[in-house]
């Protein structure tokens, strides 16, 4: 009973945290799988030019630290002229570093489709942005999608640095208030069933786009599980 007192008064602050966290979030996967899509896209054309650059760029974000491309955002682009609000920087920073993860999903994705249907479109004359967006595309989508579930639930989990840029996520209201209100037990236990239950969700979701994906392609199980293997591999 006593908990539930306690869940009922700290709901407030909490559902307050919840909207950040999901702010954060859906506008990080949103960015992150714009990223992915072009830059994984990038990396597969003919242009030497586009490939170099979608490599550098995933080079980078890979290579450097969350919280310091956060803490870039929100510190140090003020200081050149540029200013933007914390949940903007959130989205940014969540965008960019796990678009750049996404990139190498949707890179090998593309490339595990095999080739036969690459050359069939050559020889019915049809045009790269045809072919990647009616052919490859869609056979490559169903290959991603377990890739991209894994690194929208470690995105959930990645919004958490969140609070180091003033934003009142999840971490911040279980940390600093409920921990000082309701104790260290209350506090982190919620943190990890909320964190668990939103993570949950998403996973969900991804999982029955997943399954409606190779449905539209007449793929049993089996071979499912026997394509996302091969992307892996090619990634």
């Amino acid at each position: 009973m006593d908990f539930v007192e306690s869940l009922l008064d700290a709901w407030p602050q909490l559902w307050s945290g919840i909207q950040i966290t999901l702010k954060l979030s859906l506008g990080g996967a949103a960015l992150g799988m714009v990223v992915a899509a072009v830059l994984g896209l990038a990396a597969i054309t003919r242009s030497a030019v586009l490939r170099v650059t979608a490599r550098v760029f995933v080079e980078f974000f890979r290579g450097t630290s969350l919280v310091v491309q956060l803490f870039w955002l929100f510190y140090v682009m003020p200081q050149l002229g540029v200013r933007l609000d914390a949940i903007t920087c959130g989205i940014l920073a969540l965008g960019l570093n796990y678009g750049a993860y996404g990139a190498e999903v949707v890179r090998g994705s593309l490339n595990a489709v095999p080739k036969g249907q690459w050359e069939t479109t050559t020889a019915l004359s049809m045009s790269w942005f045809t072919t990647v967006r009616r052919v490859i595309w869609p056979q490559a989508w169903a290959l991603m999608l377990p890739g991209l579930n894994n690194l929208m639930v470690m995105l959930v989990k990645g919004t958490s640095v969140a609070y180091m840029i003033t934003l009142f996520d999840l971490t911040y209201v279980t940390t600093d208030h409920l921990r000082r209100t309701e104790g260290t037990w209350f506090a982190f236990g919620l943190a990890f069933v909320l964190y668990y239950l939103i993570a949950l969700g998403f996973s969900s979701l991804l999982r029955l786009l997943e399954r409606r994906a190779q449905r539209r392609l007449g793929l049993r199980p089996s071979k499912a599980a026997t394509a996302r293997a091969t992307a892996e591999a090619v990634a």
